[in-house]
């Protein structure tokens, strides 16, 4: 067997390992050392896995894929990985003595999504679940003296457990009916009963709640809120693609749409959340808040493409995933500067940010406007796509509710901008937000305007990947 087709997965448990093994025998040099081996490693691995991208192989006897669809959120999960610990900056000064150990659970958090995006069959996928979220419990609490932090824990831990417990129990109901766990096999042995509609009803409830969809969202906004800052940015971005990688490879190959309507359930689901979470994010105060409601919108966005069902929707779930890394990364990389300048992520926080740093601040509204879907940027392009495909499935009405509601986002992102211009702020000390987290920042904006502006190769990857399917 082709060991080096695995190389993105066993490098990155490799890196996971090494950083802690460093963090251990040089506390205290190692700890300068972390981020830039961590990022430079990533690099190389990035760079690794754009190299398999074309590559098709079913390893194990199909328990594991490797095709250019995992590939594509491989490159994803690694940018965002890149991103965050660059983003980081100072903000991981607060770790203090165990700054090491939280390289180390970043990089098992990465692996796991990995997993999860290239998993063939259901037990393989809930083992990269469960390693990305037991990771993420860890790093959701990881700031000790503080009981926001705390509180973001437990409560991802309690409701965390009980959706992947649902999403298991799914899992066996389905395997009841078809006798595998193996997607490729299960839509040969696909038969409409009451136990196999249940146990898709719970799958995807499971997954519901990983991505945050409504009525599954109660959690987001207050882990977010609570959590560090850099934890709180790979949950919105990394954990939130890994959920939707998996559950479109089970939905479009595991459960026929001429036996099941799934699409119609999933239509439904996108608009109640688009709804929902455009209209919370209206009254927020806190920016950490509203990029949790904005983001409960955005995966509403995205399901309108799976939705969708065909060439243009599936299309648009994968551009979207993609710029969505670079917009939202942007959005919290600002806000960690401001946190780790002001202590707080509330909007008055963002008050004057414009003459003490006009780069952060423009950085900061050209991300939120892509958000919203404002042309020329990146997240315009990505929900014409998404609504193309939305119309082209006859579900017109689904696309007018995203257009109407991303007309209703720009009011609320708009609101920081304001606050970042306009609001009075005594403090008139320029803001530096260092060499890392301006990269990052860069970055952002270079992702978020050249998706816009030039789509075209990000579009040809993505319609690679879902030759899968079509």
């Amino acid at each position: 067997m082709p060991w080096i087709l695995l190389s993105v997965e066993i490098t990155l448990a490799l890196l996971g390992l090494v950083l802690l093994v460093l963090g251990l025998v040089m506390p205290d040099r190692g700890r300068r050392l972390m981020q830039p081996v961590a990022v430079v490693a990533l690099l190389g691995i990035l760079i690794m896995g754009g190299g398999l991208y074309t590559t098709q192989y079913n390893m194990f006897n199909g328990n594991y894929q490797i095709d250019p669809f995992g590939s594509f959120f491989k490159l994803l999960f690694l940018a965002a990985g890149i991103l965050v610990i660059l983003s980081a900056g100072r903000y991981l000064e607060r770790f203090q003595e165990r700054i090491n150990e939280f390289y180390s659970f970043m990089i098992i958090a990465l692996l796991g999504m990995v997993v999860m995006a290239s998993a063939g069959e259901l037990i393989t996928l809930y083992i990269g679940l469960e390693l990305m979220t037991v990771s993420f419990y860890i790093l959701t609490a990881y700031l000790l003296n503080d009981k926001l932090s705390a509180e973001a824990g437990l409560k991802y831990l309690i409701l965390g457990a009980m959706s992947s417990a649902i999403l298991l129990f799914g899992i066996s109901l389905v395997y009841a009916v078809t006798g595998t766990t193996v997607i490729a096999e299960m839509a040969a042995q696909f038969s409409m009963q009451p136990v196999m509609i249940a146990g898709i009803i719970l799958i995807l409830a499971g997954f519901g709640f990983k991505i945050s969809l409504v009525p599954f969202h109660m959690w987001a906004p207050d882990i977010y809120q609570g959590a560090p800052i850099p934890v709180t940015a790979f949950l919105a971005v990394g954990s939130k693609a890994a959920a939707f990688a998996a559950m479109a490879r089970v939905m479009v190959i595991a459960f026929p749409v001429s036996t099941f309507d799934w699409p119609l359930l999933l239509a439904v689901l996108a608009a109640i959340t688009i709804v929902v979470g455009n209209l919370i994010a209206l009254v927020q105060t806190n920016v950490k808040r509203l990029l949790a409601y904005s983001s409960i919108a955005q995966a509403g966005y995205i399901l309108v493409g799976l939705a969708a069902y065909n060439g243009f929707g599936l299309k648009g779930v994968l551009f979207y995933a993609m710029l969505y890394v670079f917009s939202n990364m942007g959005a919290f990389a600002t806000a960690t500067v401001v946190e780790v300048e002001t202590g707080s992520t509330d909007i008055e926080a963002f008050n004057g940010l414009a003459r003490r740093s006009p780069m952060v601040a423009a950085i900061m509204t050209v991300c939120m406007l892509s958000l919203a879907g404002i042309p020329p940027l990146a997240g315009f392009v990505g929900k014409f796509y998404l609504f193309a495909g939305a119309i082209q499935s006859d579900l017109l009405w689904l696309a007018f509710v995203g257009l109407v509601m991303s007309m209703i986002s720009v009011y609320y992102y708009l609101r920081v901008a304001k606050a970042m211009y306009i609001g009075s702020n005594d403090n008139a000390t320029a803001i530096n937000p260092g060499k890392t987290a301006g990269a990052a920042l860069w970055v952002c904006l270079a992702g978020t305007l050249l998706f816009g502006l030039y789509p075209a190769p990000l579009s040809n990857l993505a319609q690679v990947a879902i030759q899968l399917f079509l």
